[in-house]
């Protein structure tokens, strides 16, 4: 069964969930929770394990040890399959065939009532090329019809795998806001994406992974941290004194001839009076916080250094 944790439950859980090819660990002792309801961002450098933990979930490949739990069920078993729609990377149809056609032969095999055919269409902005060969769809549309099929079950998890690659801005726009739209809705939402810009619109929180180990998690705010104050100011190593005399704040770190500060905005102005008082040339002061792609390098490439 789905655990609780606190006033939400646990749409998918893995323990220390592993996968071994000969010597080298795609995976390597993961350990995840996403909740019920939200959007997940899974995050992590080409080759650090994403895929292969997405096709673990769908029971498409058997970890080496460890264990997981999808939709109240072991990955693959009838009881968490019934429950799970999924695009794994490129979504495969027939070319020859429509969009609705693929869809009908595939609401047919899941014993999926036909009537949802032209409903999740509809939901992904299809209803109007439904009858268009899926050979003459554009790179955005296979992807709609990907998600459409991903929908047809009507499931309680979406487990998505770069569902905005090829779409134009507007039609990033339209994914985004059909996935929270579904997370409203109470499904949750596992999302893979190389977008940066995207998952931090979208996502409740995210994790990220390197070389097969979860090396963050948290909320977008948690992980870009603390607004911190970019001070540029000459001669360099006596304002740095300077600053670190100061009882309203505290140095935070120094990079590219500027000195982080982690400080009120309010005594914005009272930094740069004592500077320009003190003697110094004050040339920048801005208030920064980190990206999450700032957040993102900075954790592989560290992780990857040591």
């Amino acid at each position: 069964m789905i655990e609780a944790i606190g006033e939400r439950t646990t749409a998918i859980e893995t323990r220390q969930l592993t996968r071994a090819y000969g010597e080298r660990l795609a995976v390597d002792r993961l350990d995840l929770r996403i909740r019920q309801g939200e959007v997940f961002g899974f995050l992590g450098p080409n080759g650090a394990g994403k895929t292969t933990t997405l096709r673990m979930l769908l029971g498409l490949i058997a970890p080496t040890s460890g264990s997981a739990v999808v939709a109240g069920g072991s990955p693959g078993s009838a009881e968490s399959l019934d429950q799970v729609g999924a695009m794994i990377e490129q979504p495969g149809f027939y070319p020859y065939l429509s969009g609705a056609e693929n869809l009908r032969l595939m609401a047919a095999y899941s014993r999926v009532e036909p009537q949802r055919v032209a409903a999740v269409l509809d939901q992904v902005d299809l209803g109007d090329r439904a009858g268009d060969k899926f050979s003459a769809y554009s790179q955005g549309m296979k992807q709609r019809l990907g998600l459409a099929a991903a929908l047809l079950k009507d499931p309680v998890v979406l487990i998505l795998d770069e569902p905005s690659n090829g779409l134009n801005p507007a039609g990033m726009a339209e994914m985004r806001t059909l996935i929270r739209s579904l997370a409203d809705e109470g499904r949750t939402v596992l999302l893979s994406s190389h977008l940066l810009g995207e998952i931090e619109q979208i996502c409740d929180r995210i994790g990220v992974i390197r070389e097969g180990q979860l090396v963050a998690e948290g909320t977008v705010a948690e992980l870009r941290g603390d607004e911190l104050l970019s001070v540029v100011a000459t001669p360099f190593d006596a304002a740095w004194n300077y600053l670190l005399s100061r009882q309203d704040l505290e140095i935070v770190d120094t990079a590219d001839g500027a000195i982080q500060l982690r400080t009120d905005r309010a005594r914005t102005a009272s930094i740069t009076r004592g500077l320009v008082e003190a003697g110094f040339d004050v040339t920048e002061l801005t208030w920064r916080r980190q990206t999450l792609e700032d957040v993102f390098l900075d954790l592989t490439n560290r992780v990857e250094a040591a």
